[in-house]
């Protein structure tokens, strides 16, 4: 698909594909041109030109978001493109901005805001490295560091002292860019790039760590908080969090895997709980949350009940509800809003199917993406399943992977998924025939990529020509095996992968230690 440019765009791309020419004519360029060059050297991975056009950026505000999206000379939107060349020379021209000698009284820029910038799958610049969330936040940091050193050393023009630029981003810490993020967020009152954290998401960090950081971020300007892997965030530690750090703004909250477990609750426990819910009902943005792989069962309620804003996302995967959990999600005031919902590793068809339906019709109006990933869904319970997704007319995601449903069944579903018109991406199962017979679901690790390949080639290519007949080739159909791509994991997962080595060695460590006292 190509996308009109404007005559005013092709000549930006004209000017700047040339980088010695249009570094040499920046001077001469009316203000108001600096956001269509930029983006047309973004286009063009002009990184030179990028550099040196945030370096002398005369405008008041520098917001990647807007200047890459669509615009009236290009409708296409850049923010998915991640490209390292141009991030990296958009965020050196932005330390040259503050060292440039020109007249301080030139220098406009008060606030330049990064997190409008969309990690994705697929990219399509040319150089095809990308500067990931992690990488961008390591970048930022280390050019605070360096900014601060260099005005300490260099004779520097006495106004660059006065310069104060709110850098708004998206942090992400782990243990391996740890010390850089809070050297950087310690100094910020007296450097002139001040790191504020709009969102922050940490992996492999101890709680000692993640509590330290969490305060430097200044919460009260926090609106997404990420808490995920190898955090071991418990009850009790969150109760500590929400009772010593307010969080006004925040509007989004994922909390690691087993954060929860009724199965050991005590009295306090359940104390604790309700005044967990009680901390969460006096953020009042909170909108979004995630608490998956937690054991919550018969206690949805008393965590949900207190919000007084209504969830517009809400991912409860491999939580245990039970049928008063589900009844309570489906009665409440958050149903009719909620836009994304996962209930993945639940028994839908078993424990509450009515129930769940009701749920469905209740948020139908309004709901973009649902999740129903190994939850036991047959081919008896298909036709079910379209009656109750029929309303969804806006549905955009349909994820169901892990599901017993045979080649036959996702036929007939696809055939039903080419009618609602907002549709964009279906993750499906491996159909249940093209698996040994006898195959056990939820299906293990090992079994997994343990199926006739070939059949599945040929199921995948049927349905795929049931979206193509349908005139439905904006649809994309597709089938992670080990779940959807995640941005975060993916760019940190050397880490992960060596964090996790680390833990099991530990634990084989302390095995064998008990093992020879037994002995």
């Amino acid at each position: 698909r190509t996308t009109m440019k404007s005559l005013r765009f092709i000549s930006a791309e004209a000017f700047v594909s040339n980088a010695e020419l249009a570094r040499k004519s920046l001077g001469a360029v009316a203000h108001d041109l600096f956001p269509l060059l930029f983006k047309a050297s973004y286009l063009l991975e002009q990184g030179e030109v990028i550099h040196d056009l945030v370096e002398n950026w005369p405008l008041f505000d520098f917001n990647i978001g807007k200047l890459l999206g669509a615009t009236v000379d290009y409708q296409e939107d850049l923010t998915h493109r991640t490209c390292s060349v141009c991030l990296e020379s958009c965020l050196t021209g932005l330390r040259d901005y503050v060292l440039n000698r020109s007249s301080p009284c030139l220098k406009k820029l008060r606030v330049v805001d990064l997190t409008g910038i969309k990690d994705v799958e697929v990219q399509f610049c040319k150089c095809k490295k990308t500067m990931g969330r992690w990488a961008r936040t390591q970048l930022l940091s280390k050019l605070c560091s360096e900014l601060l050193v260099y005005l300490q050393q260099a004779e520097c023009n006495p106004g660059t002292f006065g310069i104060s630029i709110n850098v708004l981003i998206d942090l992400f810490v782990t243990e391996r860019n740890y010390e850089l993020v809070v050297q950087a967020l310690l100094k910020k009152c007296s450097c002139p790039l001040k790191i504020c954290c709009v969102a922050f998401r940490s992996d492999n960090l101890t709680l000692q760590k993640f509590f330290y950081i969490i305060k430097l971020t200044d919460p009260s300007l926090l609106r997404k908080l990420e808490i995920v892997h190898n955090v071991h965030l418990e009850m009790e530690h969150l109760e500590i969090l929400f009772n010593s750090i307010h969080f006004p703004l925040l509007m989004s909250l994922t909390l690691p895997a087993r954060t929860f477990n009724v199965r050991r609750f005590t009295a306090t426990d359940e104390e604790m709980l309700t005044n967990i819910g009680e901390k969460m009902g006096e953020m009042t943005q909170l909108t979004e949350l995630s608490m998956s792989f937690s054991i919550l069962t018969g206690r949805i309620q008393k965590l949900l009940s207190p919000l007084k804003t209504p969830l517009k996302m809400l991912d409860v995967s491999n939580c245990s509800l039970n049928h008063a959990d589900m009844a309570f999600l489906a009665n409440s005031f958050h149903a009719n809003h909620l836009e994304a919902l996962d209930l993945s590793g639940h028994d839908i068809p078993e424990l509450y199917p009515s129930t769940f339906f009701k749920l469905l019709s209740h948020c139908s109006s309004v709901l973009r993406s649902l999740t129903l990933e190994d939850c036991n869904i047959q081919d008896t319970q298909v036709n079910m399943l379209i009656l109750g997704l029929s309303p969804c007319q806006k549905l955009q995601e349909f994820k169901f992977i892990g599901n017993p449903l045979s080649s036959q069944a996702l036929k007939h579903l696809f055939t039903f998924l080419c009618e609602l018109p907002m549709l964009k991406n279906v993750e499906f199962p491996v159909p249940r025939d093209c698996y040994p017979i006898g195959i056990t679901y939820p299906i293990d690790d090992a079994s997994l990529c343990r199926f006739d390949h070939q059949k599945y080639e040929s199921v995948a290519e049927e349905l795929n020509l049931i979206l193509l007949q349908a005139n439905r080739e904006d649809v994309k159909a597709s089938t992670p095996l080990f779940g959807s791509y995640d941005a975060a994991v993916q760019e940190t997962n050397n880490e992960l992968g060596a964090y996790l080595i680390k833990s099991f060695k530990e634990t084989l460590e302390k095995f064998t230690t008990s093992f020879n006292k037994m002995s």
